[in-house]
Order: structure tokens, then sequence, then C-alpha cells
């Protein structure tokens, strides 16, 4: 069974990292957003391919939009900090709790 253990307490690292790193993904890109950066650079692209379909989502289910600033980057990263301390610690119990 201490394999399972180690097994969920990686992955709840993991996840913990993998988010982490979204959130700061998310502010890069509304960062970028108030300098009006060239489309084609590729780490633009980038940063709008990775954060673009969660962004639409959340936009055609909440309409953040008020007088030019977009509030979605926002909602997405108390979103995610909610996940993060809910999903990761769970995970590390679970894991301490079949070991």
């Amino acid at each position: 069974m201490f394999i399972l253990s180690n097994f969920i307490g990686s992955l709840a690292t993991v996840v913990d990292i993998v988010l982490n790193l979204y959130i700061w993904i998310l502010i890069a890109r509304a960062i970028l957003s108030w300098v009006n950066p060239d489309p084609y650079n590729p780490i633009v692209r980038f940063l709008y391919n990775i954060t673009e379909p969660l962004m639409y989502r959340v936009r055609r289910i909440l309409p953040l939009q008020f007088g030019g600033i977009d509030l979605t980057p926002m909602v997405i990263i108390i979103a995610i900090i909610f996940l993060r301390s809910f999903i990761v610690p769970t995970l590390h119990q679970l894991a301490y709790q079949i070991s």
C-alpha cells in the first residue's frame, strides 16, 4: 500500500505545481493584454493558446467585462486557489491515511 500512498502524494504535489504554474501564466496573459503585444510572437501565441479555452468558457457563463476591463483571469485565479486549497490537501491526507 505504500506505493499507492507515495503515488497519491506525488500526484498531489504535481497538481499543486501545475495549478501554481497556470496562475502565473494567467497573470502573464493579463499583463500582456495591457500593452497590446505582437500577436505573432511565439510567447504571446503560447500564452493565448494555453489560456483562451478556459477563459472562453468562463466568459460564456459569466460576462465579466466592465468598461474594457476583463475580470475573467481574476475569477479563474480565485477558482484555482480554491482548488489548490481543497484538492491538494485532500490528496495528501488520502495518501497519509493509506500508508
